[in-house]
């Protein structure tokens, strides 16, 4: 296959553009900080305690506890809707309608306030963002799996590392971009009516920021739209009529030619564990810094930035390196590092800034070109195929159930040994069974002869 014209790659790579703002903005910086600063019980007594549903929870840990809920609920649905998808040709109609939910729920976060500087969150408002937070997460994640499986009906084999990378590469210069406008109102809150002098009886410059990025994700998402290409059914003839029994028997013959795909089914695998320990960092990452190290917000959200800044490099630079040595070496590479900025994150010592930001740097640079290389390395282990969608819900499941398993342990090791710090540390387990797991894959890739253009 020829790789599609630059205004179809570009335009995929604007989805990434699109709906990074949510990553940065609502999971990564402004909505974790100020989460974990209004929802309390009473900041008096304690500033991270919430009673919710009858029990006591530690505010990061109920957050985590909710994205969890969002995943698995990602995990349940998303096998079976794009084998629809497939089934119908209509993978972009199903993106559109999780963009367009993950995009409204952010904007309706704007309505998530505490009436008081002193008193925590009120039990409505409280429900309120926890209900946002579920429906954006799976509106994220929702849209991925359709956004992801473009990507080898789109690029030719030879390109997909360089063409993934582009996709990462143009999300991180997106959501900066809006994190920096967002900066200027949560700085700056005279500008919008905030208080400039008491920030913390002052929420609308946060609540703004939750605003735009519903706004962004979902215009950017819509233009992405407009340039992807109309998807072929993979059922010819009246597919209207027990729509859901030949979805589900599209999975099983997609899941039948899964399981006799030795590299593929072992890469999933290793895919499994390490990246139970990228998605927990990326989506912990802020928490940990403000509540565990005492990172200030300011200094929080700088490094957050820089994240997002070095790991444009890293993507590129580590797609190149794939070209040089291979896919699974690269990988192997880039687990091993990660093995190892756990055991750092785990020694940092409380209030060190610099040191925060050095960790900041590294995670950057290994972070996006870890999710660019995995993502274009399995479109290559796949098999030429119309069912792209129904092949990419796996890979999507896979590292859902991961994220939901990754932060339910953190939150849970969190509050039986009172410590964050372990937490981080039982992520560094994870990298290591992923990295074990990549030998494996590698071993039988190379005995059965699969293919996977290194």
């Amino acid at each position: 296959m020829q790789t599609a014209p630059k205004k179809v790659i570009n335009g995929w790579a604007m989805y990434d553009w699109a709906n990074s703002s949510y990553n940065l903005v609502i999971t990564s910086t402004i909505f974790p900080a100020y989460f974990e600063a209004i929802v309390a019980d009473d900041k008096h007594v304690s500033k991270t305690a919430i009673t919710f549903l009858g029990r006591h929870f530690d505010n990061t840990a109920l957050y985590n506890y909710s994205l969890s809920i969002a995943m698995l609920i990602v995990a349940i649905i998303s096998p079976l809707l794009s084998s629809i998808a497939d089934v119908r040709g209509n993978k972009k109609k199903f993106m559109n309608f999780f963009l367009t939910m993950g995009s409204l729920a952010c904007a309706l976060l704007f309505f998530f306030n505490t009436p008081t500087s002193t008193t925590g969150a009120t039990a409505s408002n409280l429900w309120l963002a926890l209900i946002c937070v579920i429906v954006a997460c799976v509106g994220f994640w929702g849209s991925l799996v359709f956004y992801n499986s473009f990507l080898p009906e789109i690029a030719a084999p030879e390109d997909r590392d360089k063409v993934s990378a582009k996709g990462f590469a143009y999300g991180y210069v997106g959501s900066v971009l809006l994190q920096v406008i967002c900066f200027v109102f949560v700085f700056f809150p005279n500008i919008i009516g905030g208080f400039e002098n008491d920030k913390e009886a002052s929420t609308i410059q946060f609540r703004i920021a939750f605003l735009l990025v519903g706004i962004w994700w979902w215009a950017f998402g819509q233009y992405s739209l407009s340039r992807l290409p109309k998807s072929s059914p993979a059922i010819s003839g009246d597919v209207e009529h027990q729509l859901l029994s030949k979805g589900y028997r599209e999975l099983q013959k997609v899941w039948k030619q899964l399981t006799h795909l030795p590299a593929l089914k072992r890469f999933l695998f290793a895919f499994f564990f390490y990246n139970m320990g990228v998605q927990t960092v990326m989506l912990i990452a802020a928490l940990y810094g403000k509540s565990e190290l005492q990172i200030p917000t300011v200094n929080l959200i700088i490094a957050i930035v820089l994240i997002q800044l070095i790991a444009i490099p890293g993507a590129y630079t580590i797609s190149w390196l794939s070209s040089k040595i291979g896919n699974l070496k690269t990988l192997m590479i880039s687990v091993s590092f990660w093995v190892l900025l756990c055991f750092m994150g785990f020694k940092l010592p409380a209030g060190g800034i610099y040191q925060f930001y050095g960790l900041a740097i590294l995670i950057g640079f290994i972070m996006g070109g870890i999710q660019s290389l995995s993502r274009s390395t399995y479109s290559k282990l796949m098999p030429v195929t119309k069912d792209t969608t129904s092949f990419f819900s796996f890979y999507d499941v896979t590292e859902k159930i991961a994220a939901v398993i990754g932060t339910s342990l953190f939150g849970f090791i969190t509050e039986l040994t009172g410590s964050q710090r372990n937490s981080v540390l039982a992520l560094g387990s994870f990298f290591i069974i992923g990295l074990l797991l990549l030998f494996y894959t590698a071993n039988v890739k190379a005995a059965s002869n699969e293919a996977i253009h290194n």
